[in-house]
């Protein structure tokens, strides 16, 4: 039984420690939806996601206004589309027809984000996967709601180089459709390996293969909340300090929970997991670097950093499994740069590199997380920016991705402004030595020993 005590400390977190759901996804397969003739496919593609998600917003409305949690976003994920346009999508044009009718029905159902205009290429690419990666700039430059990602790597299948290859010339030049708007598109475009399948984060989002026709999946956040409580335990041992935020995960995970099942409920449709990731807020107290720097740190990025968040990830992990029924998506904690107002002030200090945020990387949720960096950045650099978050993730069995945002027309020293979730960020220098002859060998890094399990 939930006790009045409980109910005073959850509301106190969401008043003054920034406890919210960041997300409630619905993900839908459309697999039904395939068809050779384009116009019936996007036709079937609109129908399945307006009919399934046509009550989702106002439902995550009624449940936020009924049980006083804050639900900042509601979205949908989808199948890679790459796998539904292989008989009707002959050209990269036909592809962003697609983009077009997700972005038609994100906005007719409500919803902030629609993710899913995917493509998963870890071993090799399907002539329609490469026209859809092919489409990404001019897909995310002509639509305002739709986000996409390309799964490069696996610790099964390696990492596809000629995917890497190509997806940092697809970086640059999505940075360059957009770049009436401080290259806003590469905020939408994010690049895997060891994607999940149930990942309710945008803009990394797809409703993979293995996922039931239509299932809720919710995002929780509460940074504030695990930096106030870590507030109570200031000079304290470790043991203490893990305790704290493994209970701690544990409360802010179960209104997630409670969340997922009352949507599910009335939505009529599955539950599927909840992920406790900790994901930040430019907002005031709502810092993942905060909580670093609370554990002891100076600045986020000071030596001792990659340990701290290493205990962070894993004690929210612990906490947060045992309340709730199904665990999933990324699930730990988020450190992109500009949503994050103490990762930006460690930058702007000097505390933080693009190096040692790569070193946090092997042990946080996903990886090189919106990092604005010089709009000269060569492609075949933001190729190996990636293929390097490719083989932490491929080696170390974790899930990591780059967002990287090239802000066409600035350079080290300015700073971009996103707006809203996406914050603002100075941009990053980036190491200037090539590695064209490493990007240019072309083929696949195999996958390491340790993937032979069978």
């Amino acid at each position: 039984m939930i006790n009045i005590f409980e109910v005073n400390e959850t509301n106190k977190m969401i008043e003054h420690e920034n406890l919210d759901v960041r997300t409630i996804t619905m993900g839908i397969s459309l697999l039904d939806c395939v068809d050779s003739d384009l116009k019936k496919l996007n036709e079937n593609i609109y129908n399945k996601i307006t009919n399934c998600a046509r009550n989702l917003v106002e439902t995550g409305e009624k449940i936020s206004m009924e049980y006083g949690i804050p639900i900042v976003n509601k979205r949908i994920s989808v199948t890679p589309i790459a796998l539904l346009g292989g008989a009707a999508c002959h050209s990269s044009e036909d592809f962003v027809s697609i983009a077009k009718t997700l972005d038609r029905a994100a906005k007719e159902v409500g919803v902030n984000f629609i993710g899913g205009y995917s493509a998963l290429v870890s071993k090799g690419m399907t002539p329609a996967e490469e026209l859809l990666i092919r489409s990404i700039p001019r897909a995310l430059a002509e639509t305002e709601r739709v986000c996409s990602s390309v799964n490069v790597g696996s610790t099964k299948t390696g990492i596809n180089m000629d995917a890497v290859k190509l997806m940092g010339e697809i970086v640059l030049e999505t940075a360059k459709a957009t770049r009436d708007q401080d290259s806003l598109g590469c905020a939408k475009l994010v690049v895997f390996c060891n994607a999940p399948d149930d990942n309710p984060f945008m803009a990394g989002a797809f409703h993979g293969v293995t996922e039931a026709d239509c299932i809720i999946n919710v995002g929780v956040s509460g940074p504030g909340v695990v930096k106030t409580a870590l507030e109570q335990v200031r000079g304290k041992d470790f043991e203490t300090l893990c305790e704290m935020i493994k209970r701690t995960a544990f409360k802010v995970t179960r209104v997630g929970q409670l969340v997922a099942q009352e949507a599910s409920k009335r939505l009529g449709v599955p539950f599927g997991i909840v992920d406790l990731s900790l994901a930040p807020t430019p907002a005031i107290g709502d810092s993942v670097a905060e909580i670093l720097e609370e554990i002891g740190l100076e600045r986020a990025g000071a030596p001792g950093t990659t340990a701290a968040l290493a205990l962070l990830n894993d004690q929210v992990k612990k906490g947060g499994v045992m309340a709730s029924t199904a665990v999933g998506g990324l699930s730990g904690a988020f450190i992109p740069v500009s949503e994050d107002q103490g990762m930006i002030d460690a930058v702007n200090e000097g505390a933080l590199t693009i190096e040692k945020l790569e070193a946090m990387t092997c042990v946080c949720s996903v990886g090189l997380d919106m990092i604005a960096i010089p709009g000269d950045t060569k492609a075949s650099t933001i190729s190996g920016i990636i293929a390097d978050e490719a083989a932490i993730g491929m080696v170390n069995q974790k899930t990591t991705a780059v967002r990287v945002i090239p802000v066409i027309g600035k350079g080290v020293g300015e700073t971009v402004e996103f707006g809203g979730l996406l914050g603002y960020a100075p941009i990053m220098p980036v190491n200037s030595f090539s590695c064209e002859a490493f990007v240019e060998r072309g083929g696949r890094i195999p996958a390491p020993i340790h993937s032979f399990k069978n």
